[in-house]
């Protein structure tokens, strides 16, 4: 059964899983020499050009499964020596080009960057070259195109650059920790770093040694992610390796739109907290829309908070689609109530290394969150919880949201609200494409059915947002 989309994702998580294994085992130092033998046993290479090299880019992912550096907040990183097979020029002339006389190309090009042979074939002068793309616009055969790495097109905010010896590197300050590299990149260099040996401790110390109780917090995407096994099997697994208690994000999802409703309803205009790629990207590329930023805390936080606030010794784990929760958990004002988040991948990783067999438990109960709260999951989904939370309070106030999915899409919005050009009241950004359900920590990509969110809202037991309320105690 193939569980992942590619093998960059599957070598992911084998390294995962093998990190999980050594942790229950007791023999984490061992890990750095066990598992990239494990991973490129050799004697002949199946990945790079040599099984050393196989075995040093595995010790480099062992290391970012366990955490990476301490004390560096950075989220994603580069595995340098994993970064050398991509193409380094970007706007190449292919062999379509015909050798016209029109020699539109060289006509709007603003740097000189383009010449031509005998032949009159276009040739581009990568020294001159500044990436503008004009050349390609106006050639009529469509002969020059874009070779940009994958990781550079992948990434919407423009943090990814090559440094002198063309290998890959990011900007921390513009970087959003969304992951899209990550997945994208075919040789699999941007790595996000893992915290599952914090998941593990909370857990043993829990089971182990009567430590605090450690509850789930789960994303409702997770509907789209186990195609193997039902829901109600992945938490029983999930209290089978030590979770006391597995609650929907989706509740916290609920009380966000509740009270989002009553900001936007005084304030009168608002972009969305939940996704923390987006608010990230409002605070560092439209830092005039700060203040514009929902105070709520995200579904993840709300739900951890309300659930510290009847057991403050607990221990809180999110498991989600995100790799930006990762670095939202480090924030001063959410780090109090949430003390680790994973992956999807790595949730795999966790049930496959302690050997839990999901397919043959029975089915425990998930359902603390109304309709709205689960469709949160997908793109549109928290505009329409707003508005229903309006509707629910009886505020006077109608809500025009643009929901937006995708960091491009997020831009064009805030560009027209920053220009006071907007005919709506809410923006619901999220840098995923097609909302939580497209996030990089899935455990298989690519288009998302949004209707398969809507049904799995109609299953919930309350079908309205104040039902939820009303019934937290």
């Amino acid at each position: 059964m193939r569980i992942f989309d590619t093998n960059v994702q599957k070598l992911k998580y084998e390294v995962l899983r093998e990190v999980v294994r050594h942790a229950y085992q007791d023999n984490l130092q061992e890990a750095y020499l066990d598992i990239p033998k494990t991973i490129a046993p050799g004697p002949e290479p199946t990945m790079r050009c040599c099984v050393y090299k196989e075995r040093a880019i595995a010790a480099e992912r062992v290391k970012l499964a366990m955490g990476g550096e301490k004390g560096d907040p950075n989220i994603i990183k580069i595995i340098d020596i994993a970064c050398d097979e991509c193409p380094v020029s970007t706007y190449q002339v292919t062999d379509m080009c015909r050798g016209c006389l029109a020699h539109r190309c060289e006509a709007a090009c603003p740097r000189g960057a383009i010449s031509f042979d005998r032949t009159l074939k276009a040739h581009i002068d990568p020294a001159k070259c500044v990436e503008c793309g004009r050349c390609a616009s106006v050639c009529p055969y469509n002969a020059i195109v874009s070779r940009k790495r994958p990781c550079e097109v992948a990434c919407k905010v423009k943090a990814i650059h090559m440094d002198e010896r063309k290998i890959a590197k990011i900007d921390e300050e513009k970087c959003t920790s969304c992951g899209a590299c990550v997945y994208m990149c075919p040789f699999g260099a941007p790595v996000d770093k893992s915290f599952i040996l914090d998941a593990i401790r909370m857990l043993r110390d829990s089971t182990e040694h009567g430590g605090p109780r450690v509850y789930g917090v789960v994303a409702p995407s997770i509907i789209s992610q186990f195609r193997y096994a039902k829901v109600g099997q992945v938490i029983s697994a999930m209290k089978k390796m030590g979770f006391f208690s597995v609650v929907e994000a989706a509740m916290g999802a609920d009380m966000v739109a509740w009270h989002e409703a009553q900001e936007l309803a005084e304030k009168g205009f608002l972009t969305s907290s939940c996704c923390p790629a987006f608010v990230h990207y409002v605070e560092t590329e439209f830092p005039k829309l700060k203040e514009h930023i929902s105070t709520n805390l995200s579904p993840m936080a709300m739900i951890a908070k309300y659930i510290k606030d009847s057991d403050p010794t607990c221990k809180i784990i999110f498991v989600g689609p995100c790799t930006a929760k990762k670095a939202e958990v480090q924030k001063e004002r959410v780090k109090q109530y949430v003390d680790c988040a994973l992956t999807f991948e790595e949730l795999q990783a966790l049930i496959d290394g302690l050997g839990i067999d999901i397919s043959k438990l029975e089915e425990d109960v998930l359902d603390n969150a109304s309709y709205y709260g689960r469709i949160f999951a997908r793109s549109g989904g928290v505009s329409d919880a707003v508005a229903e939370a309006v509707y629910e309070q009886n505020l006077n106030f109608t809500v025009k949201a643009l929901p937006c999915d995708g960091i491009e899409a997020c831009r064009m919005a805030l560009l027209k609200a920053s220009h006071g050009a907007k005919d709506f009241n809410f923006i619901e950004g999220m840098a995923c494409t097609g909302g939580c359900i497209g996030g990089a920590g899935c455990l298989t990509h690519g288009p998302k059915d949004k209707g398969e969110i809507d049904r799995y809202g109609m299953e919930a037991m309350e079908k309205r947002i104040s039902d939820t309320i009303n019934s937290a105690p």
